[in-house]
């Protein structure tokens, strides 16, 4: 599943995944029914899980769930409105900041009697943030009457969903038991999901023991986020020998936003030309040909591969929405959107560089004994924070790059629990961040652009967004009442984004590389929504193909 909230995907120590306390366990969601779920082949759609119907008011205020009389936690007592509203009124005031920031537009949820819950908003709420509510796990309030919701522990809390924690071990591995006979597998939306009778997550806290772990068979599934490895590695035996396949499965989402944020709470990076500097002194494409194969395109954007990106001048629609800001927001936001420059490729590209530097002078950063000097006399250094050592191959060129600015640049590797740490409190310059905007974007990019998200600790605003302009352009999109509206306000705040300057963009693909042991079968087509690679909740084990990869040992 998706790495969400406090959840790190090399370490765990906690079964709450649902505040800011400690690193939670990968996988909890799956023990956990919510009142509603996402259908992977529809975009924007819903189907009821614990509710049976909803009923919403005239106003689009009020929205009264049925639940289903069958919908029972794992010991068997049955899930009231009692436990849902307590579930929601929970999160809204003690779960992880993002849930917390996602909640703002919820006035709160009650139980009318043990089978009607009744949630209502603010007036003006936010679009997507009924999507977001129906899709939160429910918790049941008779266990947490005796226990600290708000507390990590290592408890098995009681669940509702398709699967029950099984064997665990903190920091190394967590097993998944399917529910025998659960109340939901035969609803429509779960048809066909959930087959296999143990899920297991392996956790590594380095990739190339995470990927020995695979040739040894210590698990099944892996999705290979390194280009190097991808080209150069998959010629164990197993994969020779047909074991082992390997499958380029596409992906038509949008594929986010990747690069290295620039926190611009600190004083050094406040100028928009030095961070256009940084930006001219990372060359992607000598990246892309060396160190990945040629695997990956560059990304320009949040809504990279979306219909939502910005290119061109702004239509007369955008122009609507974007001219109460001129005089507020760079020019450029009126003319072509910004687009990292292309190198030629050498690793040290000399005009590039040399058009950072002159950045940097107009900035009043000057050379001296060959360092570069901030306008208050200190010598300009920066630190990229980072918790995976494979990632020292990919800064290594930048830095030297940054060295012939003058700039002192050093990479400073910690561990997951440390970095999330110093990642939440903004105590970093510069730091890498992946996210991706759902296929229709709304309330989800509050916690990662707007104002109010920059001054909320353990929010995804990295780089310490402060923009009048985005904020009224988030809410925008947030307000858009036609995928049109949507469109025009996205690519409107796409150009305010870019013309910011506040990330040095990475680079993306539009397929997912993954690679199993051929024990599995996985239906022909596979669902362009789902929230994990392939889908994976759909597909099963093939007892034939087991037998078969067992006798080719």
């Amino acid at each position: 599943t998706n790495r969400a909230y406090n959840q790190s995907y090399q370490t765990f120590n906690s079964l709450n995944a649902y505040i800011l306390k400690g690193e939670g366990a990968q996988g909890m969601g799956l023990t956990f029914a919510s009142l509603m779920v996402r259908a992977g082949d529809e975009p924007d759609a819903m189907y009821g899980l614990v509710a049976k119907s909803v009923t919403i008011s005239a106003d689009r205020r009020t929205y009264r769930f049925a639940l289903r009389p069958e919908a029972k936690f794992h010991d068997g007592s049955r899930i009231t409105a009692h436990d849902a509203a307590f579930s929601l009124n929970t999160l809204k005031a003690k779960g992880h900041p993002i849930i917390v920031q996602r909640m703002r537009d919820v006035v709160g949820a009650e139980a009318a009697d043990d089978a009607t819950l009744v949630v209502t908003f603010v007036e003006k709420h936010a679009r997507d943030v009924p999507l977001y509510v129906a899709g939160l796990p429910i918790f049941s309030r008779a266990y947490y009457a005796a226990r600290k919701f708000e507390e990590s522990t290592l408890d098995i809390p009681l669940g509702s969903g398709p699967y029950k924690v099984g064997r665990f071990e903190v920091n190394r591995f967590i097993e998944f038991e399917r529910v025998r006979d659960w109340w939901g597998a035969d609803l429509p939306p779960m048809r066909g999901s959930y087959n296999f009778d143990i899920v297991r997550y392996e956790f590594y806290r380095d990739r190339d023991v995470a990927f020995e772990g695979f040739t040894a068979r210590n698990y099944l599934f892996r999705e290979e986020f390194t280009a190097r490895v991808w080209a150069t590695r998959y010629d164990f035996p197993a994969v020779k020998d047909g074991r082992v396949k390997r499958e380029t499965l596409p992906d038509e989402t949008p594929s986010g936003a990747q690069g290295w944020f620039i926190n611009t709470r600190r004083e050094k990076f406040r100028d928009a030309r030095v961070r256009e500097a940084l930006d001219l002194a990372f060359d992607f494409e000598w990246t892309n040909k060396t160190i990945m194969y040629g695997a990956y395109a560059r990304t320009v954007s949040p809504f990279q591969n979306s219909d939502m990106l910005a290119s061109g001048p702004p239509s007369p629609e955008e122009l609507k929405l974007l001219e109460p800001f001129r005089g507020q927001v760079p020019d450029e936001v009126f003319g072509a959107p910004y687009v990292p420059l292309v190198s030629d490729g050498s690793g040290q590209d000399r005009s590039l560089l040399r058009k950072a530097a002159q950045l940097l002078r107009d900035a009043g950063l000057q050379v001296k004994d060959g360092k570069r000097v901030l306008p208050n006399g200190e010598v300009f250094r920066l630190e990229f924070l980072a918790d995976e050592p494979q990632l020292q191959a990919h800064h290594a060129p930048y830095i030297k790059n940054l060295a012939t600015l003058g700039i002192e640049a050093s990479l400073r590797l910690v561990d997951p629990v440390q970095y999330r740490a110093r990642v939440e409190d903004f105590d970093f310059d510069m730091t890498i961040q992946r996210f991706s905007m759902s296929a229709t974007p709304g309330d989800a990019m509050r916690p990662f652009f707007t104002s109010q998200a920059a001054r909320t600790k353990g929010s995804y605003n990295l780089a310490g967004i402060e923009s009048p302009a985005i904020d009224a352009l988030v809410e925008k999109i947030i307000g858009a009442n036609s995928r049109a509206d949507l469109t025009v306000a996205c690519r409107a705040f796409d150009r305010v984004f870019r013309a910011g300057r506040y990330w040095v963009p990475q680079w993306y693909r539009t397929s997912h590389p993954v690679a199993y042991w051929d024990v599995f079968g996985h239906p022909v087509r596979l669902p362009r929504y789902f929230g994990t690679v392939g889908g994976i909740e759909l597909w099963w084990h093939e007892q034939a193909r087991a037998a078969k990869a067992e006798q080719a040992k």
